[in-house]
Parts: structure tokens; C-alpha cells; sequence
């Protein structure tokens, strides 16, 4: 069997898309006799990271990242973050002259500047420097493979995502809410934009899922809208069939996994025109894409609800599994680092390897 290691800075208890994403590839995977196994911060003491309560780093040390490596054996090494543990484990690559891949799941330079005066140019810099020696940068979207292509990335390729149709599907559920019930689910942050669907002027019930370090302050500000938390499972299957319409104010989302969620529940998107649901929908007709988001809500009420089913069943993690294994399997020989300093300083100049 096939033996994929994929080391990762987000892992449970946190709940998103990387994580998320990163588990329903495993248990797909099986199915295609691969086992894929994890390098998580389970393994290592955590603090806390700043400004973001509930989300917490891992402190990794070299030996251990090294031992843990040498003890799973794998035949290939896929780094899915850009954090410590994403780090350690590109360094011991490069030492020991092993190839790897990576993904690029998180636009951290509109998060960092979000949250302080860092420039994007600076983090895109560095970000571009990690992914540098990888095989393959996996990219969720065209849109998003073709941005990091213009912005100096090398070996971009496209690995979309899928969604879990036997939880998501359309019920009978009711959530005892005015309706029509416009629904928002996911990490309840700045970068998530929902004060753009909180300030609208809705019929029915604005309905908020998820937790995050934003989630006090808008429950202050917008008392007429429901908050539930974070929920999951079949609980939160249950809340996508109830609702009627799903709402996606986020301009950053690299894909937005909670899309095709709603969607094989039976709700159409409402959302701005932006790379995230662009590429996830497109031209189907299963959603409104507006920069007025209230003209996108309603004109989405007029969506076929058994559209939108049909279309998610069109993305299965199978299928989504099966192009991540044949990325990070499919690897070559490292060059010699001179060799291959050389070939960055030809293309960059600016290039220290």
C-alpha cells in the first residue's frame, strides 16, 4: 500500500477547510489502497496564537520532526501549511535531499494585512520562497492556480475538492425560524467579510454557523440575527436542508468547501463575483453572483433547489482523493542543490537559496 505522510499545522479540535479537506482525502484515499497518514501538532506542545483565541500553534523541534518521519516510512511527504510544522518538515527535506509537495489552502497575505500593517507583497514573498522546492504547489481552483502562476509560483497544479453527499443531502428539517432563512456557515472572522451579509436588509432570519474570534462582537452588533456556534455532523447537515438560501460573503477564500455543502443540501449561493465561488459555480445555474449581495439573496430564492443538488454530486472526495495521491506520488529525483540554486538564481535573481 502506498504510504502518503502529509504534515499540517491545522488539525483537530480546529475546525475549516484545511482540516477538513485533509481528512475526507484520507478516508477517500483508502479506498484507492493509499494510506494517508499525519504529522500534526497532536505530537508537540502548543501555545495559543495571538489575536485569535480557540486557534493554537504547534512547537515543533527538529529532532522529533525528524524521528517522526523516520518511524512512518512514507513514500511520498506532502506539507499542507505554511506553519511550524510545515516548516520543520520542508527543512529535514531539503536536508536529507527528499522530494516533496505542497498546497496552497489559505491566502495568509489578505489575512495578515487584515490584521496588522504588514505589506501583502512581503508575505506573498515568503510564501513564494517556501513552495520554491516543491514538486507540485496543489492549487483548490483554475483561478487561484493561474494567480500563483503570475506571482513567480512554480509547479502549480489544480487539485479541487469535493463534498460528503451521503451527510449532505436534502431533509425534512425545520429550524422554527421566520423565513425565508439565509444561512452563513464557516470561521467567524474579519477575513470572512460577514458584516457584508449581516448589514443587509433581509426578509426572514440572517442564521450565522460557525465560531471564531469575531463571533462576540457581531453578536453585539447584530442582535437581530442568530448565531448558533459551531456545529457539525449531521446537526449541521440538518441547518443547511432547514434554510433556504446560502450566503458567502468571503472576497479571500481560496474554494469555500461549505459551498457544495450547501449545495448538496438544496440551497443556492448568494455571493460577490470573486474567485472563490467563480470557480466553484461558475456559469451553473445553481447561485446569484453579485457585487449588490441583497440582489444576489433574492434572486437566488428563484434558484432550482434540485439543481443545485445535481450539481454537487458531480464532485465526490473520490474523485478529489484520487488527483491528490496522483500529485504527490508522481514526484522527481531532487537536483543537486547547486544545480538547483542555479536554476532559481537564472529565473530570479533576487534568489538566495
Amino acid at each position: 500500500m502506498t504510504h502518503i505522510l502529509v504534515a499540517t499545522d491545522a488539525w483537530h479540535p480546529q475546525v475549516n477547510g484545511v482540516v477538513r479537506t485533509l481528512t475526507a482525502t484520507a478516508e477517500a484515499a483508502s479506498g484507492l489502497g493509499v494510506e494517508v497518514s499525519f504529522l500534526t501538532p497532536q505530537s508537540f506542545r502548543t501555545v495559543e496564537m495571538p489575536g485569535y483565541p480557540g486557534l493554537r500553534l504547534a512547537l515543533p523541534y527538529p529532532g522529533k520532526i525528524a524521528r517522526l518521519i523516520e518511524a512512518a516510512r512514507p513514500d511520498s511527504i506532502h506539507i499542507a501549511t505554511e506553519g511550524p510544522i510545515g516548516l520543520l518538515v520542508r527543512r529535514y527535506c531539503r536536508k536529507h535531499r527528499l522530494s516533496f509537495t505542497t498546497s496552497f489552502h489559505t491566502r495568509f497575505p489578505e489575512y495578515v494585512s487584515a490584521r496588522s500593517p504588514i505589506p501583502e507583497s512581503w508575505v506573498w514573498r515568503a510564501l513564494r520562497a517556501f513552495h520554491r522546492p516543491s514538486q507540485a504547489v496543489m492549487a483548490a481552483t483554475p483561478a487561484l492556480a493561474a494567480e500563483l502562476r503570475q506571482r513567480g509560483f512554480r509547479n502549480v497544479v489544480l487539485w479541487s475538492r469535493g463534498v460528503d453527499t451521503a451527510l449532505f443531502h436534502p431533509r425534512t428539517a425545520d429550524l422554527c425560524l421566520p423565513m425565508p432563512v439565509f444561512l452563513s456557515v464557516g470561521r467567524v472572522a474579519v477575513e470572512k467579510n460577514l458584516e457584508a451579509f449581516l448589514d443587509l436588509d433581509l426578509p426572514g432570519t440572517k442564521l450565522v454557523v460557525g465560531d471564531g474570534p469575531a463571533l462576540a462582537a457581531l453578536e453585539r452588533k447584530y442582535r437581530k440575527a442568530v448565531f448558533l456556534g459551531a456545529r457539525h455532523g449531521e446537526e449541521l447537515a440538518e441547518i443547511y436542508a432547514a434554510s433556504d438560501i446560502f450566503v458567502f460573503p468571503s472576497r479571500t477564500d481560496t474554494f469555500g468547501l461549505v459551498l457544495l455543502e450547501a449545495l448538496a443540501s438544496g440551497l443556492p449561493v448568494a455571493a460577490f463575483p470573486v474567485a472563490g465561488p467563480r470557480d466553484v459555480i461558475g456559469s451553473a445555474p445553481v447561485g446569484v453572483l453579485n457585487e449588490d449581495l441583497r440582489a444576489a439573496c433574492l434572486e437566488a430564492l428563484q434558484v432550482s433547489r434540485q439543481d443545485c443538488v445535481e450539481f454537487a454530486t458531480a464532485h465526490p472526495w473520490a474523485a478529489s482523493a484520487r488527483v491528490f495521491v496522483e500529485h504527490a506520488t508522481s514526484i522527481r529525483p531532487v537536483q543537486a542543490d547547486g544545480e538547483l540554486a542555479a536554476e532559481f538564481r537564472a529565473e530570479d535573481p533576487h534568489f538566495a537559496a
